[in-house]
């Protein structure tokens, strides 16, 4: 029997996803009797699940209790953060809430989903509270590299949570008006139990910088490249370094070209939401070849290395931007941990064909959307909670910012990681439990466990390679070979194999003969030891008995 695990008069907390990793996250909040989900991320899929996309939370704890979950709060648009949204919300079937950048963004994925109708979402002003439940919520908003960013302040009978969500500090962040230290050191005098923040950059000494500070490294960066066409990468989401981008466009007389779906999207929520409102009129990819090279600024995805993104393309050559040697990529944003392989293809790409490539190692060309240690610190002795709760990390980064935060005067940090049932309150906090947590994988059109039988065969056949052995009778097998490195040998293995089949089957007695099971075991073993002898390889077996395949 599953125990319940019911709220009870409590405060808790638990993370589904985005706890030991970097991005994917999905955390809830349990409080008398119910459970409050903030945002509901996703993250993209590695070489550890061969043909897979997208990664999700596995949702089964909740999902078992769904009658207790009051709603879905999101703090804002990045996909790690609402990614998962179309896949779930509507077998979910509670209230989203978001603030009007976000729920635009979410809207669109409902209806390319076709699920709009199906799913509640509720547009939330960023001044105004509500309640769910036992939880009384507020915005509060904080810089971060998307529009709208925030934090939020979770009001409950056990104490207030101020969730940070994805944030930084920033003097000119060019775009909305985050909260002021002021603001924030009022919070911390009504009183913080906890802080559940953000660990993404513990480890990085320095503060991330500031959004206006990238204007004028771009801006010099753009200037020195007279006579040559530029193209700059950036995140999509980034809404304040596409700002930037118009602005320097017009600085240096260039027009300006957008590359990518995504840009294209977030162009368009964002200035239907007050935003981008002096962004300059682009022109098509026509038009942006014709202009001479250095009357032309192209904005373009596909930083980290995703292979249809427009930047690929370009670097393939079937783009319609067509690169040329001396042309100019600027890479405005900084490598997520994973994609180091993924970008260095596309950087060698561009290489070779003599295209000269800037990053943010070269220039202020780029600054991080998440808190280095001094904006930790500063916002430790503003908040001043009597705990911490690092999320949004590696365990190694949320290790770290709980060592800071003692140090810096925190009484209490709480090690936690996906699973981990936390109370908050009442008494001393801590680990509670541990529940079930894993992660789905999308694999074509179905959402499977990514540790089921698909995924880790297809792993192991990626890994080792797989061999077919058809069973015609007794005294003839046919063996094929896939992925095994024989080469010139493949012909003396397959007639060795099919040699080693016939002779154990030919062990076998009159009545093993007839066993399917038996038949297709001694088949098996034959076969996995002439692939492993002949290749070094425990290749993954299939046998098929072609008596069966002709019923």
């Amino acid at each position: 029997m599953k125990k319940d695990f019911t709220p009870e008069n409590e405060l808790l907390f638990l993370a589904l996803g985005g706890s030991g990793e970097i991005g994917m996250n999905v955390n809830l909040y349990g409080c008398d009797g119910k459970w409050l989900m903030v945002d509901l991320g996703m993250t993209f899929g590695a070489n550890e699940y061969p043909g897979i996309e997208l990664v999700f939370a596995d949702l089964e704890f909740i999902e078992e209790r769904l009658d207790d979950l009051v709603g879905i709060v999101l703090t804002h648009g990045h996909e790690d953060h609402i990614g998962a949204v179309p896949y779930f919300a509507a077998d979910l079937g509670v209230p989203l809430y978001a603030t009007p950048f976000t729920a635009d963004l979410i809207r669109l994925k409902l209806e390319e989903a076709g699920i709009a109708g199906d799913v509640e979402l509720n547009v939330i002003d960023g001044d105004d509270s509500f309640a769910l439940g036992p939880f009384d919520i507020s915005y509060v908003p904080l810089a971060h590299s998307i529009a709208e960013g925030n934090a939020l302040l979770i009001d409950t009978p056990y104490g207030r949570v101020f969730h940070s969500g994805d944030w930084k500090l920033d003097d000119e962040p060019l775009v909305g008006e985050p909260a002021t230290e002021a603001e924030l050191c009022a919070l911390g005098d009504e009183g913080i139990l906890a802080l559940v923040c953000d660990s993404t950059n513990v480890f990085n000494p320095q503060a991330s910088g500031s959004e206006g500070a990238v204007y004028a490294g771009l801006l010099e960066e753009v200037s020195r490249h007279s006579g040559r066409r530029v193209v700059v990468t950036t995140f999509a989401s980034n809404v304040a370094r596409l700002q930037t981008l118009g602005e320097i466009a017009k600085a240096t007389g260039r027009q300006l070209c957008v590359a990518g779906r995504s840009l294209e999207r977030i162009i368009d929520v964002g200035q239907n939401n007050g935003y981008l409102a002096h962004f300059p009129d682009v022109i098509d990819f026509d038009r942006a070849m014709q202009l001479p090279r250095d009357e032309v600024l192209i904005v373009a995805t596909g930083g980290q290395g995703e292979p249809r993104a427009a930047l690929a393309r370009m670097a393939e050559g079937n783009h319609p931007i067509e690169l040329t040697s001396g042309d100019v990529i600027v890479f405005s944003s900084r490598q997520i941990p994973g994609n180091e392989l993924a970008i260095g293809r596309i950087q060698n790409l561009l290489a070779d064909r003599g295209i000269v490539m800037v990053t943010d190692r070269q220039g202020m060309i780029h600054v991080s959307g998440h808190p280095g240690r001094p904006e930790l610190q500063a916002l430790y002795g503003w908040l001043r909670p009597e705990v911490l709760v690092p999320v949004h990390g590696e365990i190694r980064h949320m290790r770290e910012q709980g060592r800071l935060g003692l140090a810096a005067g925190i009484p209490k940090a709480v090690n936690q990681k996906n699973g981990d049932i936390v109370r908050l309150a009442p008494g001393k906090p801590g680990k509670l439990a541990e529940v079930r947590s894993g992660r789905l994988v999308l694999d074509g059109d179905i959402i499977v466990p990514a540790d089921g039988e698909a995924i880790t065969m297809r792993r192991r056949m990626a890994r080792d390679g797989v061999v077919l052995t058809v069973v015609h009778n007794r005294k003839h097998a046919q063996v094929t070979g896939i992925g095994l490195p024989l080469d010139e040998d493949y012909d003396d293995f397959v007639a060795e194999a099919e040699s080693d089949v016939v002779k154990a089957l030919g062990k076998l007695n009159g009545s093993a003969l007839k066993d399917r099971d038996a038949v297709v075991e001694a088949a098996r073993l034959a076969t996995r030891r002439a692939a492993q002898r002949w290749s070094g390889k425990k290749a993954q077996v299939k046998v098929v008995l072609a008596e069966e395949g002709r019923r």
